[in-house]
Parts: structure tokens; C-alpha cells; sequence
């Protein structure tokens, strides 16, 4: 799921308040925090470092706490012999959260970074406040073929183009350098495998909203699938006593899943879906029994 970088900007890059490394399930998990205010994980895409999420951090670290990660095998996180998965790396999410005794959060997740954000909602959602996906499908059948077939030939044949990545730039840095080419079979293996998560996508209990670009390598009619499986666009919501449904829907016009990251409207969307009324629910069990009723419903 790699994205391309964002063009250097002539501001003066914003300075976390606090940076390190969390031993978490094997790997040394890097951070960085950004801002105050109620507590944001940011997730990056594939072969992205933190850097490369600039534009939504600036704009998201004015009001909230913002944890920015860079998952294994990327960045700073240095791989290891760990299987790669995006099981595990949703479980280092949970785990990062608990080393920094945060106890809900919101989580927001692009391309890759969507994807773990989704598995750390399903694997504990007592740990996920609300759920920003971003150009990310629910199963790998959700992608373009063309995009799926590009994904899957990830490996460590393609290592010297890659090493112009964020992430390959970075692995110069690494204990163990010789670990990027290894580093992008895994890549590959996991992102070439099948997986579908429709049935726990329904089960989710905190609320969602997705964000995908007009011209994503997701398909429109995925999309349409992910917004129903939570609920949403699934009825009429009423011209009076409106019901709107919990999960929400957002599609960024001019945009392609390559330069999405660069998207200045990504950080005021999600600063307004948080603000939501909607998706300020009580905390604890009452969040889940909290669910408008079409959502229960539809599910």
C-alpha cells in the first residue's frame, strides 16, 4: 500500500513535545507525540514514515494529543524476525496505548495505516475511541486488481527502488541494514494474501467514518459495501426527526490513493467527525449500547 511522498514544505516542520521506542510483542515500536487535547493515534502507509503524515499532523496536533507511529518494519522501527501481519501490528497499537497509560483513543489510519487501525478496532475495541479509515478497503478483494497485482509483487527483487522509499531511506539506519530486502518479502506475502473482515467490520462497536479519494485504488462500489456494513447509506434518514446513523462517510474530490496523504482536507474532515455530537459517546459499555437504532438494525 505505498504512497507517494508529500513535496517538501517551506514551513517550519512542527516539533513533537516527546519521541521514543516502546518494547511491544518482539519489536521496539517508535513514537513520536504532537500537541493536547484528547489522545489520536496516526497511522502512515505502506513503505511511509511519520514525516510523510505531515499535513493531516499539523492540522489534528491544534486540538488533539497526537501519538504518531511508525509500525514495524518502517521508519524507525527497525524489523525483526516477527512474522509480519496486520493482526500483530494491530495488537502493538493496544500495546503502545497501555506502555503510555492511555486508556481510549482515537485511532486514524491511512492506506496501510487503515488497515492496522481496523484490526486494532475488531482485536480491542475497549481501546479505540472512534475509527478514522483512510483508503483502506475491509477485504483485499476491495482493491483495484491492477492495484492488488502491484501490491503483491512487493519483494526484495524490487530492494534497490525502494530503498528511494521513506522507509528504505530509513533502514540504513537499522541495527541490522540487510534486513530491508527480507523486510520487503513480508511486505509482499501479507499484502498478496486474501482476507476478509465484512463480519467483524459489523461488529464494531465504536463509530467509523471513511475517507477515500474520488479516485482511489479502492473501488467505488467497495466503498459503498464498507459504508453499509457499518450502517450506513442503508435507508432513508427522514426529512423530519432525522436519523442519521452512526458511521459516516467522506469522498475527497481531485485526489488519487497515491497523493491522498497530501490532501490539506483530511485534517479539518476528521476535526469535524470527532467534534460530531454523534460520535461523542459516554464512555465504557454504554458507548456500545449507545448505537443509533438503524445501526443495530442494519447489522
Amino acid at each position: 500500500m505505498p504512497q507517494a511522498k508529500t513535496e517538501t514544505s517551506a514551513r517550519t516542520p512542527l516539533v513533537p513535545i516527546s519521541s521514543g521506542y516502546a518494547d511491544v510483542n518482539g519489536i521496539n515500536l517508535y513514537h513520536e507525540i504532537y500537541g493536547h487535547g484528547e489522545p489520536l493515534v496516526l497511522l502512515h502507509g505502506g513503505l511511509m514514515t511519520i514525516g510523510e503524515m505531515s499535513t493531516p499532523l499539523e492540522y489534528l496536533a491544534k486540538n488533539h494529543k497526537v501519538i504518531a507511529v511508525e509500525l514495524q518494519g518502517h521508519g524507525r522501527t527497525a524489523d525483526t524476525d516477527r512474522p509480519l501481519s496486520f493482526e500483530t501490528m494491530g495488537d502493538d497499537i493496544a500495546a503502545l496505548l497501555n506502555q503510555l497509560d492511555i486508556s481510549k483513543a482515537d485511532v486514524v489510519g491511512l492506506s496501510l495505516g487503515g488497515a492496522v487501525g481496523l484490526r486494532t478496532a475488531i482485536q480491542h475495541p475497549e481501546k479505540v475511541r472512534r475509527l478514522v479509515v483512510i483508503s483502506s478497503p475491509y477485504a483485499k478483494s476491495g482493491w483495484y486488481p491492477e492495484a492488488q497485482e502491484g501490491m503483491g509483487r512487493v519483494s526484495a527483487a524490487m530492494v534497490a527502488n525502494m530503498m528511494q522509499t521513506p522507509t528504505g531511506k530509513f533502514s540504513k539506519q537499522w541495527p541490522e541494514p540487510q534486513r530491508f530486502s527480507q523486510f520487503l518479502d513480508k511486505m509482499g506475502k501479507m499484502m498478496g494474501a486474501s482476507y476478509d473482515w465484512s463480519a467483524d467490520v459489523k461488529q464494531l462497536p465504536m463509530p467509523v467514518i471513511l475517507v477515500f479519494a474520488d479516485n482511489d485504488s479502492v473501488s467505488q462500489k467497495h466503498i459503498a459495501e464498507f459504508f453499509a456494513l457499518l450502517g450506513g447509506g442503508v435507508k432513508e434518514p427522514g426529512w423530519q426527526n432525522t436519523q442519521l446513523s452512526r458511521a459516516r462517510l467522506a469522498i475527497v474530490p481531485g485526489y488519487s490513493h497515491y497523493n491522498f496523504v497530501s490532501a490539506t482536507e483530511l485534517g479539518p474532515i476528521i476535526h469535524k467527525y470527532l467534534a460530531d455530537p454523534l460520535t461523542n459517546l459516554p464512555a465504557g459499555g454504554a458507548a456500545a449500547s449507545q448505537a443509533a437504532p438503524e445501526l443495530t438494525k442494519s447489522n
